[in-house]
């Protein structure tokens, strides 16, 4: 007799548009073309969320809308910030599971399936998968080695993890509305870490869905490369900040921001670079870009810890 399949538990599903700020407007469409054909279809959601706050040139929103009529818009302030959008959208669903995606990022075409299955365990609460960078030129190797996320990793098995990516997570909505992700810190996109912090320390478990897998695009240009990873740097300082708060004490030695944690990240990243000819062939090219990343993350934390809100707020003025 064959084992029956998971149950998979209703569901919603949850993008926006203000990560258009800084990323390719097509990029939208190409994630959502990597959804229309997924094991589970996204027409099977409750509701598919697109939190619009005017990023998106009408023309192309009508082409999306034509071409994905599955979607359904929430017009936002043209102000709201990309995790504020996304918890607007976890109060607007109406799923037990809400799934969150990104514009930048293509998904596997089992990613969907993939993410969801592990919640017919009850216990279950939050389920992260796992987002590379794409490319595999001197750029790619470089965004490999030194860009938010990490390469893909070997396992295969649903085991427990400190931290999640935005673009490739679900949660059971009761938890996320009684524990939501904190929108008035200082940060650009470090909430989230911080957020993933707040759960573990009130005793949830973040379960990782390895072959849950997502494609996340670099920086597009050198002014969203420039910024990126200085903004970055702004972030390591304000996380640090949060963190080094009395209740996040205990494990912050075990994470990115320990220097244990970030040796390791980074040797594990190298060890990925190793097993691919075509990234240690890039690696002569990739350095140089490398280098120049570090320096502006490094400069980023400086002024920061300087002037510690004059990077957001100029970055904000310029860029609305």
């Amino acid at each position: 007799m064959t084992a029956s399949a998971p149950k998979i538990p209703n569901f919603s599903m949850v993008l926006e548009t203000e990560n258009l700020e800084t990323a390719d407007f097509e990029g939208i469409i190409r994630s959502l073309a990597s959804l229309e054909h997924q094991d589970i279809s996204p027409k099977q959601a409750n509701e598919v969320w697109l939190i619009e706050s005017g990023d998106l040139p009408p023309d192309l929103l009508k082409r999306l809308l034509n071409r994905f009529p599955w979607i359904k818009t929430y017009p936002a302030p043209s102000e709201i910030t990309y995790y504020e959008a996304k918890m607007l959208g976890a109060k607007l669903a109406t799923g037990e599971i809400i799934v969150y995606f990104d514009s930048d990022c293509i998904y596997q075409t089992n990613w969907l399936k993939n993410i969801l299955t592990p919640f017919s365990d009850s216990d279950i609460q939050i389920v992260a998968g796992e987002t590379k960078t794409r490319g595999d030129d001197p750029y790619g190797t470089a965004m490999t080695l030194i860009y938010i996320f990490p390469p893909f990793s070997s396992q295969t098995q649903l085991s427990k993890t400190s931290q999640y990516f935005l673009n490739n997570v679900a949660f059971r909505r009761e938890l996320l509305l009684n524990y939501p992700i904190l929108t008035e810190i200082e940060l650009y996109r470090g909430n989230c870490v911080i957020h993933a912090h707040s759960l573990r320390s009130s005793g949830y478990s973040i379960w990782k869905q390895p072959q849950a897998k997502a494609t996340h695009a670099p920086p597009e240009n050198f002014s969203h490369f420039f910024w990126r990873f200085l903004l970055i740097g702004y972030d390591y300082y304000w996380q640090k900040q949060v963190l080094s708060k009395a209740q996040f004490k205990q494990d912050i030695d075990n994470t990115v921001f320990g220097t244990s944690g970030k040796l390791q990240a980074f040797s594990e990243r190298v060890k990925a670079i190793q097993s691919s000819p075509r990234h240690l062939f890039n690696l002569p090219l990739a350095v140089p870009i490398v280098i120049t990343a570090l320096m502006l993350i490094l400069i980023g934390y400086i002024i920061t810890l300087i002037n510690p809100n004059y990077l957001l707020r100029l970055y904000t003025n310029i860029t609305k």
